[in-house]
Parts: structure tokens; sequence; C-alpha cells
């Protein structure tokens, strides 16, 4: 293991893989270190058309796409008592596609195509302890095997998962009262598709009373099918039925749509089981770091922003390390560029999240009640700030108070220019947070650029009015 590098990525998934590639082709040294071995199982594997044009950043967009990842032309929803499909050919649209993938080997793809652009990967290697210098983040003790050692840096993005070093570090994150949830899905054979949705569509699918399903065909021939519930309705089925097993198999019928998709299928995995998912880091970025992806914040599965915002959170510290190593920026204005972008954009869907979960059969159900943001929540995010840029040219909205949920909910019921009267949130991208790459979507009086080379740009004063 070398001694030191420029910038030092953990963790070698979507986030760190996007940032560590941005960079190196920067010509930036850039090491990055992953805890285990890749190929290796996750879960999220469902991608949305904005992830396309950083796929073209990376590089990568022909790579992934010659690996033959089922492409996703759609969603349909059975959701709320009501049926629709959702196709991506809006042309606002950033892509009329999107992928299914398996996320094992489309994370492997994107660590092996960071190791092609100049990044030093270092797989089978932990981080246990980031040391600091003068409040800066300077070096990263590391372990693999039978060895140990330390590591310095200029620069660090902690892209370490759920595992969050940094976080588990300050003790920064914290659990969100809403969508305290159990997850439950495994991998089906022998499916039928959905008649009416689009080719390669991911099928959502709300429970009466329980929660959700959804359904997403992959380029092994399996479907995956997972069980989304509160930790209440979960615990009270698994007693009823007497497994997860159990609960598992005995929702699925009361969904029609879905059983008529496996009414021949087999089930060819284990379960598997998450829970308490749903949480943010107080701290996104510091002198000389920043967390991105999962080390940072995760959402809810529903509208499939996890790759989303780890991509999306790669691309904004690359760019920002890049401008201040530069001298384009000064350092505490990409951080607060860094932090205002991700920040933003993370909210945004949580409010959308919580908006689209009260458009659930049985309005006054526990768990539409449980998905609702708590004042704690509240309190903690720019409610007036997200609701605004979700729903611009429907509504002002001149409170921030418990109502603003409510406010969302109804907004996103009326027709949008066209669009399907729910918004769709993520799959469809019309209420995805837009990259600041103009003048106009500036944040923090910065904005992104990608010529000659990724960056910030300042706004000018004629630019930001001053």
């Amino acid at each position: 293991m070398r001694k030191w590098a420029e910038v030092l990525v953990i963790g070698g998934g979507p986030a760190g893989s996007t940032a560590a590639t941005l960079l190196a082709r920067q010509g930036v040294d850039v090491t990055l270190l992953e805890k285990t071995h890749f190929p290796r199982y996750h879960i999220g594997e469902s991608l949305l058309p904005s992830l396309l044009p950083v796929l073209d950043l990376l590089g990568a967009r022909s790579t992934i796409e010659k690996h033959g990842f089922v492409r996703k032309m759609g969603a349909f929803y059975g959701w709320g008592g009501q049926e629709w499909p959702l196709r991506f050919d809006d042309p606002s649209r950033p892509a009329n596609y999107s992928l299914q993938v398996v996320r094992s080997e489309f994370d492997q793809l994107l660590l092996e195509h960071a190791g092609d652009q100049g990044v030093q990967v270092c797989q089978n290697t932990s981080v246990q302890r980031i040391g600091f210098h003068d409040d800066r983040a300077a070096s990263a003790s590391w372990s693999s095997g039978g060895d140990h050692g330390e590591i310095a840096f200029d620069y660090l993005i902690d892209a370490s998962g759920r595992s969050g070093v940094l976080a588990r570090q300050f003790g920064s994150r914290r659990v969100h009262d809403v969508f305290r949830n159990v997850a439950v899905w495994g991998y089906w054979r022998g499916m039928y598709p959905l008649a009416e949705a689009p080719e390669g569509a991911i099928g959502v699918f709300s429970h009466p009373e329980q929660g959700w399903f959804w359904a997403i065909p992959l380029h092994d021939d399996t479907l995956s099918v997972g069980l989304v519930t509160d930790k209440r309705s979960f615990a009270e089925g698994k007693r009823t039925t007497g497994s997860v097993e159990a609960l598992y198999h005995h929702a699925i019928p009361s969904c029609e749509l879905l059983s008529e998709m496996l009414r021949d299928a087999t089930l060819v995995t284990d379960l598997k089981v998450e829970t308490d998912y749903s949480y943010v880091s107080d701290i996104f970025c510091g002198p000389a770091y920043f967390l991105a992806g999962d080390a940072a914040c995760f959402l809810d599965p529903l509208l499939s922003t996890g790759v989303h915002l780890a991509m999306f959170s790669g691309l904004l510290a690359a760019a920002s390390i890049g401008s201040t190593r530069r001298g384009e920026v000064l350092e505490a204005a990409a951080q607060r560029f860094y932090d205002t972008a991700y920040r933003h954009a993370y909210e945004r869907l949580l409010v959308l999240v919580t908006a689209f979960y009260r458009i659930h059969d049985g309005r006054d159900s526990y768990f539409r009640c449980a998905q609702t943001l708590s004042r704690r929540d509240q309190s903690r995010l720019r409610l007036h700030e997200s609701f605004l840029n979700i729903v611009t040219g429907l509504e002002d909205l001149h409170d921030t108070n418990d109502h603003t949920v409510d406010a969302v909910y109804d907004a996103l019921q009326r027709p949008v220019e066209g669009h399907h009267p729910y918004g769709l949130g993520g799959h469809g991208t019309s209420h995805m947070a837009p990259l600041p790459t103009s003048p106009d979507r500036a944040v923090e009086g910065l904005y992104l650029t990608t010529t000659p080379q990724l960056g910030l740009h300042q706004l000018k004063p004629c630019q930001s009015g001053r």
C-alpha cells in the first residue's frame, strides 16, 4: 500500500467509483480502498434515466450497455387503487430509457472502469478511522488481511455506504422517524410480464394495508420481488404467520397484479431482510472531506433514488475537489456548494416520497400515517424550499407548518403539463432535482460545468444581480 494519495476514496460502489473516475480523468492521483472483493451482492437494481448522462461523463456508458442489462423503458404503478404505465418517451427527460441491473455486476463494471482510468484500486482493504490535523481530514488507518497501515491524503471522499466511516466516527447519523420500515425480498424465475407495462418496466404495487411491493426484471431471467412494510405490521405479520417466509408468501396473493406475474413462478433464492434503512448524517462535508452516497444519507427504495443520489453526489464531490485544487474556487465555497446541492436533492426527494406514500390505499391506514414526516424530521428540513422546488408553477406555499406534506400531496394529485397527476417522482424524473449546470440553477453562487473539464464556475456579478 502506498503512503500518500492526492485524493483517497473509501468505498467502490457507484458513489466512490463515480467520484474516483471523474477525478482520475482530470489527471488527479486517486487511491480507492474497498473493504470487500467485487463482485459482491447489493440491492438496488432499478436505475433512473438521470444516470445515463453521468455514465457518459465517466466514459462508461458503452461498457455498461454492452453488458446486456435489461433496458427499462418505463415503470408501471398499481398504486392507491389505480393502475397506470409510465413510459420514458417524454423529450424533456434526460434519456428515453434506463436500465435494470444486477448490482454486483454493474458495480464491478464501474470499479473496473475506474481502474482503467488510472485509479489505484485496493480491494479487501477496510478503513477503521480517519485522522485529523488542525481540523482537516489528513490520513486513514487501514487493514487488509494481516497487514495494516496509514495513508495520508489531501482530500477524502467517504463513499463507504451504510457502514459510514466518518458518520460513525462523528456520531452524526440519525435514523428518520419516518420510513422505519422493513424490506423483505427474493428472486423468482418463470414469471409473466405485465401486459400493460412498458418493456423492462419496474412494477410498483401498493398493498391495501401493509405497504407495497416492487417487481424488477433482470437480465439473468430473474424477477426481484420485494415487500416493504412498517415495523409494526412486520412484527404482527411474522407473529401471525410464524416466519418471515410465511409473511412474505402470505402478502403476495393480496396483490392481484403481482400474483398474476408470479402464478407459475418459483422463488429461487433465500429471502433477504433490511430494516431502519432511512437515515441522514448531520454532516455532509468539512475541511478536506466529503460524504457521498449512502455514507451521507439513504432515503427509501420507493422511487429507486439510491444509485441516483450516489452517482449525483460522486459527481458533485469530484467537481468540488477538482475546482478547489486548480484554484478556481475557495475550498469553503466548494464545501457550501456541495452541502447545499446534495442536501437539497436529498430533502426534495424525502418530501416527495412522503407525499407519494400518502396516496396509498386507505388514507387512514397505519402504514400511510407511519410514512409521514414527524415534527422532529420537519424541524431539520428546509420544507418550504423543498416544496417549492417540487411543485414550482402549481401554487404558492405561505407557511412551513405541519400542513406542508398535505400541500405537496394535494399538488401532486393535479395534472402538471400533461404528466400523470401523481407526478411519479423519481421514475418519471420530472420532479428530480435539476443539476446545477447553468447560472440560473446556481447553488451558493456556483454551478457545474463539464467543459473544458468538470468543475465549478462562479456567477459573474451581472449574473447574480450584484
